[in-house]
């Protein structure tokens, strides 16, 4: 999706029944926006790789790419006749990117995983939650979604050194990699310190106050993250001494002591409604903000302002909206190109496309 955004020709091979997210709820008309929601732009070609026929016209469509993306488990392509080796042969500048649950090698390489499974082998469930409360992962499928991102990235960077040199590349990406990549701040305190990370709820690890705090009606987010914030959050509190206090005194000491700073804060703040209080830190320059829904995330003035929340035909007829490319380019707000597919809507058109093509170079 994220390349298709920028302008590429995707077409996804689907199985006979199609892609098991096509069933997730909500349906609309027999179609589901769980799946429009990832799927615009594509098109959807039906191909049974167990038929020779169908096999043969996936091996001539990768003739054609620039680009081939697989989520199989490491081997299944190859034992299909459809691996970077076979493919690189015949198509020399093709970029081929395998994305897999812990990689192409290794002991764990032949293990499925999603993205809960990963999130706990890689350890973002060990640092989610409140430091007493039971596992829980994050709320949005961050392994899926930052596999997807560094896969995206990756193949942008192969794609240019291919039209330079000739030579595609095979990428390796790994679920496991990725969140392990994304745990910046987790992994270098491991290594830094020999201490293990731990659930901070909230809380950040090495800044403070930077967290939610709760207020006379409810919780609200403030973010101080430099001593010029603090000094401001001291100012709005009314309080001025307390950055002096030698508990406080520097970003460290505060993150050290945060659990008796948050108790202070709050302290002033239970008289406060949390509008009191946003409006207070936004006059003062300090990053807050509600703990929104969804429903109120998505009205939020500045989402509608960059024009995110763009409309999206579904098959079938039904009128929705999805969220559209998240990135400007020269100012300019993307927009959804095509509706996602139904079913094998382009299974003909490509074909036929494919066998002119052939038939033009034979």
């Amino acid at each position: 999706m994220l390349l298709s955004d920028l302008g590429a020709e995707v077409i996804k091979i689907e199985r006979p029944g199609g892609d098991g997210m096509r069933q997730w709820p909500p349906i609309s008309n027999g179609y589901s926006e769980n799946f429009a929601s990832l799927n615009r732009n594509k098109k959807s070609v039906v191909l049974d790789l167990k038929e020779t026929r169908d096999l043969e016209c996936a091996r001539a469509l990768a003739g054609t790419a620039h680009v081939l993306i697989e989520n199989n488990r490491p081997g299944a392509m190859s034992r299909l006749g459809l691996g970077y080796e076979v493919l690189c042969a015949t198509n020399p500048a093709l970029v081929y990117c395998s994305i897999s649950a812990y990689g192409q090698s290794g002991p764990r390489a032949q293990e499925g995983g999603f993205d809960v499974v990963l999130q706990a082998v890689s350890g973002v469930m060990s640092v989610t939650g409140e430091p007493d409360g039971a596992p829980v992962k994050c709320g949005v499928p961050i392994s899926d979604f930052s596999s997807g991102l560094y896969a995206a990235s990756a193949i942008t960077a192969a794609l240019r050194a291919a039209e330079q040199s000739g030579l595609g590349s095979h990428l390796d990406v790994s679920l496991l990699g990725a969140s392990l990549g994304v745990a910046a701040l987790q992994t270098s305190e491991y290594f830094g310190s020999g201490k293990i990370p731990r659930k901070l709820g909230s809380a950040h690890p090495r800044n403070a106050p930077y967290q939610a705090f709760r207020a006379r009606d409810g919780h609200f987010v403030m973010a101080a993250g430099n001593d010029g914030l603090w000094h401001a959050v001291c100012d709005v509190l009314g309080n001025p001494d307390i950055a002096s206090d030698p508990r406080f005194e520097t970003t460290a000491l505060r993150a050290m002591h945060q659990d008796v700073l948050k108790s202070l804060i709050e302290g002033y703040l239970s008289d406060w409604t949390i509008e009191d209080a946003l409006s207070r830190f936004r006059a003062a320059g300090v990053p807050c903000g509600p703990i929104n829904d969804y429903e109120s995330a998505l009205s939020d003035p500045q989402v509608q302002a960059m024009g995110w929340v763009q409309p999206i035909d579904l098959p079938g007829g039904k009128k929705s909206k999805s969220f559209g490319p998240a990135v400007r380019i020269n100012g300019k707000q993307g927009h959804i190109r095509g509706a996602p597919p139904a079913l094998g809507a382009d299974t003909e058109d490509v074909l036929a496309e494919l066998a002119q093509s052939r038939t033009q170079t034979g």
